[in-house]
C-alpha cells in the first residue's frame, strides 16, 4: 500500500525521493537534540505521482515542454501556465484526501499551517533550487490546505522553476514534488543564518540576518535586515538596519504587511545573548550535517524554532588542515589562463609539468591546481621574490596578498618552514643571467636553431613512444618530461622580456610616452601563436572557394568531418585544414588540461573562426596584416630614434634604444614557443595513453576510453598493471567534476575558506570605468562581444572581445577583433603578448568584466591607461 503521508519523525535523508529535499532536511532536523522544529508532516511524492501519472493532457503538455530550450521563454511561459491549470483543476483522489485529513485532525484541524513545496531536486549539495517552488503561510482549515497542496504541486511548473531545471540539467519528468504541512509559528523575529560568511566564504564566521515578524519580509526583499557576524563565540560585527515594515499573520488566515512603530525601526532585532544562542544552534546543525548550512529560523517568546536548513552550494571547497595553523592558497590557474575545472588525469600532468620548471608545492582544490604559499609569506626574502614575480602575471592576486599581509593576527598563525622561493629564485636568476647573455649576443639564429632542434626532438619522441606500452610507457613519459626543462631555453624568453621592459621604462622616462614597445612588438618573427592566427586566415582563403563546404560547416560532425568533406569533392579545403592541423592540431582551449579535446580530435571547433575570417577579411589578408604590422614597427622605431636624438645625450640614448629594439624583435616572438612545445608533448603522451585505454575497454576494465581521465597518473598506471579497477571511483569522480565545473575559483583564499580580494587604485580613470592592467596601448571603441567558449565565437569586424581569459587557442580570433578585455591576466600572459603583436588595445585583469559588460554594448577600451568604459 502506498504511503501518502509521513510525519517528520518518520523521515530521514534516505526518504529524499519520497518527501523532497526540504522534507528530508526537516526530518533530519527533528532528530537533533536541542533543536526545536515546528511539528508537521509531508504529503509524499506518491500523491503527486498519482495526480499526474495517467493525466493525458498533463503528459502531452510535458512532452511539448521537454522539446523547448531556455531561450524559448515565451513558449515556456505559455505551456507552463497550461500545466499549472491542469494540476490545480485535478481533484485530489479520495484516499489521499482522507489520509491528509486524518493527520490534520491529529495535529489540530483548526491550527494555522505553513504549506510548503518540497521537490526531489531541491536543497541538494549540487543545486539549492531555493525559491523555485511556492510556499503559503498561515493557511487555516482543511479545504484551504487541500487547495494549497494543489497550488504547491502546480508551482513545480512556474516559469522560473522550469527554466532553472533547464539550466541545471534536471529532467522535468524525473523531478517530483512533496508538500510540507508545518504548524505555523507566529514569531517576534525571523531570519536566515549562514554558518559560513556568504560574502567572504570564511567558515569560521557565522552570519545572521534578522528582522521583525515573519521571515517573508526578508525573502521578498521588503526590508533590509540587521546583520550580525559571529566568530568563535564572539560577535565581531553588528549592522543595524532601518526596518520600516514587517509581515505578520492574520487571525483568519493569510499574511499582511504592517508598518513598524518609529521607535522600533532602528532597534536591534536580536539581543546579543540571543545572537550567541542562535549561533550555537547554527554550529550544532552544521556539525550534524557535516557541511556549512543556510538555515531559516524564527523567534517566539525567547524560543528559537528552526524551520529549514540546507547546504550552502556556492562555497569553494577547502583542504583539511589538522595542525590548527592558518594556510594561504593561490590559484595557479589564474596565472596559466585556465580557471576552469580540470579532470584528475589533467591535474596530474599539470602538477608534473609545473614541478619540472618551478619547485613550487601544489595541491588540488575544487578541480583546480593551487599552491600553499604559507611558508613563503612568513619569509621576508621568499615573500618579496614571490610577489615580484606575481606582479607580471596577476596583479589582483598580488594586491590580495598585500591586503592579507596587513592582518598581523592572521599572519602570526601561519606555519613556519622551508620556503621554496630560494629554489625558485635560483631558477629565475639563472634564466635572467642567460637572458642577459643572449641579449648581448643578439643573434636571431639562436631562436631559429632552438626551434629546429625542438622539432627534431618531437619527431624522435613520436618514433620512440610508438613501441612502448604498459608500465614502461609511464617510465618513458616521466623521463621525457624531465628532459623538457633541459630542452627549453627560458633565457631567450627572458631576453625578450628584458628588452620590452627596458624600452618601456626608458621611453617613458625620456619622452614621457607609455608602452612604446607595444607598437615595436608588432609582426615579430618566430611567434608561433600569432603565426597560427594568420595560418587560419590562409585556410579561410581556400575554404571560401567552396560554397558547398561553407554550407556544410553549418551542421558539421566531428565523427565524419573529413569523410563528409571528401564527398563534397573539396580536396583543396581538406588539404588546407589537414596542413593546419599537422602544425597546430594539438592545441585547444584550456590546453594545460591534457584531457581536453584537441583540434585534431575536434576539428569543428575551428569552424566559427574560419567562417569569421571569410566574413571579415578579403583573400590574401594574412600576408598584408603581417606586413602592415612590420611597417608600423619600423616607422615607430624611426620616430622614437629621431625624437631621442634631439635630447641631451641623445646619440647615446638612441644607440641604446636601437640595440634594445633589435633584441626585442629578435627574441620577443619566442615568448609563445615553450608552451607550444610542451603541448605538442602532451598530444603525443595523450595518444599513447588512449591506446592503453582502448585495451582496458577491450578487457572490460573500463567502459569508455575517456574514463581514464578520471584517474590520476599513478592510479592509471596501477590499473594498467593489474587490469583491476573499482568502477565506483570513476562514477564518483565524474560527479565531483560536475560539482567543480559550477564553482568559481578564487585567486587567493585561506584555510578558513575566506576569499581574499585584491583591487586596483582607480587613479585618473573616469567615474564608473572598470579598471584593469594596461596590457597593449591604444584606445578603441566598438561593440562588446562577451564570449565564454571559443566555439561560441561569432565575431564581426570591429568587435571587442570580452572574456574570462584567453589562451593560445583564442589567437585566431585576434585577427578579427579590434580590442580585448579579460578578467584574468597580466602584462606577460598570453592575451597581453598577442594583443601587442597584433596592435590591439587591451586591458586585462578587469574584475567581473563579463558580468559588468553586456554582450552588444558599446564600450571604450583604453589600453594605455588600463580602463574600460561602457558608452551610452
Amino acid at each position: 500500500m502506498k504511503s501518502y503521508v509521513l510525519v517528520f519523525q518518520e523521515i530521514d535523508k534516505t526518504k529524499l525521493m519520497v518527501v523532497g529535499g526540504k522534507g528530508a532536511n526537516l526530518g533530519e532536523l527533528s532528530r537533533i537534540e536541542g533543536i526545536q522544529v515546528p511539528e508537521g508532516f509531508c504529503v509524499t511524492t506518491e500523491a503527486y505521482k498519482t495526480i499526474i501519472e495517467h493525466n493525458q493532457e498533463f503528459n502531452a503538455l510535458l512532452g511539448e515542454l521537454s522539446l523547448l530550450k531556455v531561450q524559448d521563454r515565451e513558449r515556456i511561459g505559455e505551456i507552463s501556465g497550461k500545466i499549472r491549470r491542469v494540476i490545480e483543476g485535478t481533484a485530489i483522489p479520495k484516499d489521499i484526501n482522507e489520509e491528509i485529513t486524518r493527520y490534520l485532525i491529529k495535529f489540530g484541524e483548526k491550527n494555522a499551517y505553513a504549506v510548503r513545496s518540497s521537490a526531489t531536486a531541491e536543497d541538494l549539495p549540487l543545486a539549492s533550487f531555493a525559491g523555485q517552488q511556492d510556499t503559503y503561510l498561515n493557511i487555516i482549515g482543511k479545504e484551504a490546505i487541500l487547495q494549497h497542496i494543489s497550488k504547491c504541486w502546480a508551482s513545480l511548473f512556474t516559469d522560473r522553476a522550469v527554466i532553472y531545471r533547464m539550466q541545471t540539467g534536471f529532467d522535468h519528468r524525473k523531478v517530483h514534488l512533496s508538500v510540507v504541512i508545518q504548524r505555523m509559528v507566529f514569531p517576534d523575529a525571523a531570519g536566515i543564518m549562514f554558518t559560513a560568511d556568504p560574502v567572504t566564504s570564511n567558515r569560521k564566521v557565522l552570519s545572521i540576518d534578522a528582522s521583525f515578524g515573519l521571515g517573508e519580509a526578508l525573502v521578498s526583499g521588503m526590508v533590509n535586515a540587521d546583520i550580525y557576524k559571529v566568530r568563535e563565540g564572539r560577535i565581531v560585527d553588528t549592522k543595524i538596519s532601518t526596518k520600516k515594515a514587517a509581515v505578520y499573520a492574520l487571525e483568519k488566515g493569510g499574511i499582511e504587511e504592517r508598518e513598524i512603530e518609529p521607535w522600533r525601526q532602528n532597534k536591534q532585532t536580536l539581543a546579543d545573548e540571543q545572537i550567541l544562542k542562535l549561533a550555537r544552534l547554527g554550529r550544532k546543525i552544521e556539525g550534524y550535517f557535516a557541511c556549512p548550512q543556510d538555515i531559516e529560523w524564527c523567534l517566539d517568546k525567547d524560543l528559537f524554532y528552526i524551520v529549514q536548513s540546507r547546504p550552502i552550494t556556492t562555497l569553494y571547497p577547502i583542504p583539511n588542515v589538522e595542525d590548527g595553523k592558518n594556510r594561504v592558497y593561490i590559484s595557479i590557474g589564474h596565472q596559466q589562463m585556465m580557471t576552469e575545472a580540470i579532470k584528475p588525469l589533467g591535474i596530474s600532468f599539470f602538477q608534473l609539468l609545473l614541478q619540472q620548471f618551478v619547485p613550487l608545492a601544489t595541491c588540488e582544490i575544487g578541480g583546480r591546481v593551487y599552491s600553499d604559499i604559507s611558508h613563503e609569506l612568513t619569509s621576508l626574502i621568499g615573500r618579496n621574490i614571490f610577489l615580484k614575480n606575481l606582479e607580471k602575471v596577476d596583479v589582483l592576486a598580488k594586491n590580495a596578498l598585500f591586503n592579507l599581509m596587513k592582518r598581523k593576527d592572521f599572519i602570526k598563525k601561519l606555519p613556519r618552514g622551508k620556503t621554496t622561493m630560494g629554489g625558485i629564485g635560483k631558477v629565475m636568476l639563472s634564466w635572467l643571467i642567460q637572458g642577459m647573455k643572449i641579449s648581448h649576443k643578439n643573434d636571431p639564429a639562436i631562436v631559429e636553431n632552438l626551434i629546429a632542434n625542438n622539432e627534431a626532438l618531437i619527431r624522435d619522441l613520436e618514433k620512440g613512444i610508438t613501441n612502448v606500452s604498459g608500465d614502461e610507457l609511464f617510465d618513458f613519459i616521466f623521463k621525457d618530461m624531465e628532459q623538457l626543462k633541459k630542452t627549453i631555453n627560458f633565457g631567450v624568453l627572458f631576453a625578450g622580456m628584458i628588452a620590452l621592459d627596458g624600452i618601456n621604462k626608458n621611453i617613458e622616462k625620456w619622452l614621457g610616452e607609455k608602452n612604446a614597445a607595444d607598437v615595436l612588438s608588432k609582426s615579430v618573427s618566430n611567434n608561433i601563436t600569432s603565426e597560427m592566427g594568420l595560418a587560419l586566415l590562409d585556410v579561410a582563403d581556400v575554404v571560401r572557394q567552396y560554397p558547398a563546404v561553407i554550407k556544410y560547416f553549418q551542421q558539421a560532425s566531428d565523427e565524419t568531418f573529413f569523410e563528409d568533406l571528401t564527398k563534397l569533392e573539396s580536396s583543396g579545403a581538406i588539404d588546407s585544414i589537414r596542413t593546419f592541423l599537422e602544425k597546430y592540431g594539438m592545441r585547444c582551449s584550456g590546453e594545460v588540461d591534457i584531457t581536453r579535446p584537441r583540434w585534431n580530435e575536434n576539428p569543428i571547433a575551428l569552424i566559427p573562426m574560419i567562417l569569421s575570417n571569410i566574413r571579415n577579411f578579403e583573400s590574401g589578408s594574412s600576408g598584408n596584416l603581417f606586413e602592415q604590422g612590420r611597417l608600423l614597427a619600423e616607422q615607430k622605431e624611426r620616430e622614437l630614434l629621431s625624437r631621442l636624438e634631439q635630447l641631451p645625450g641623445g646619440k647615446r640614448k638612441a644607440k641604446m634604444t636601437k640595440k634594445a629594439i633589435s633584441v626585442l624583435r629578435n627574441y620577443a616572438g619566442f615568448r609563445e614557443y615553450p608552451k607550444y612545445f610542451m603541448i605538442w608533448h602532451y598530444w603525443i603522451y595523450k595518444q599513447a595513453l588512449l591506446k592503453e585505454a582502448a585495451v582496458l575497454v577491450q578487457k572490460s576494465v573500463i567502459r569508455d576510453r575517456q574514463d581514464i581521465y578520471y584517474l590520476s597518473l599513478e592510479e592509471l598506471r596501477e590499473v594498467i598493471k593489474t587490469n583491476r579497477l573499482d568502477y565506483s571511483i570513476i562514477t564518483m569522480r565524474k560527479e565531483e567534476y560536475e560539482i567543480h565545473e559550477k564553482l568559481t575559483p578564487p585567486r587567493v583564499m585561506t584555510s578558513d575558506g575566506e576569499v581574499i580580494f585584491g583591487e586596483y587604485d582607480p587613479g585618473d580613470s573616469p567615474l564608473g570605468a572598470s579598471v584593469g592592467i594596461p596590457a597593449s596601448s591604444g584606445i578603441i571603441e566598438g561593440r562588446a562581444r562577451v564570449i565564454f567558449k571559443l566555439e561560441d565565437a561569432n565575431i564581426e569586424e570591429g568587435d571587442i572581445l570580452v572574456t574570462t581569459f584567453t589562451d593560445p587557442c583564442w589567437t585566431p580570433l585576434f585577427v578579427s577583433i579590434k580590442g580585448l578585455v579579460t578578467e584574468v591576466g597580466g602584462l606577460m600572459t598570453h592575451g597581453a603578448v598577442i594583443a601587442r603583436e597584433y596592435g590591439l588595445p587591451a586591458v586585462v585583469g578587469v574584475e567581473n568584466a563579463t558580468r559588468l559588460i553586456k554582450d552588444g554594448q558599446k564600450i571604450r577600451v583604453n589600453g594605455t591607461e588600463g580602463y574600460v568604459e561602457i558608452l551610452k
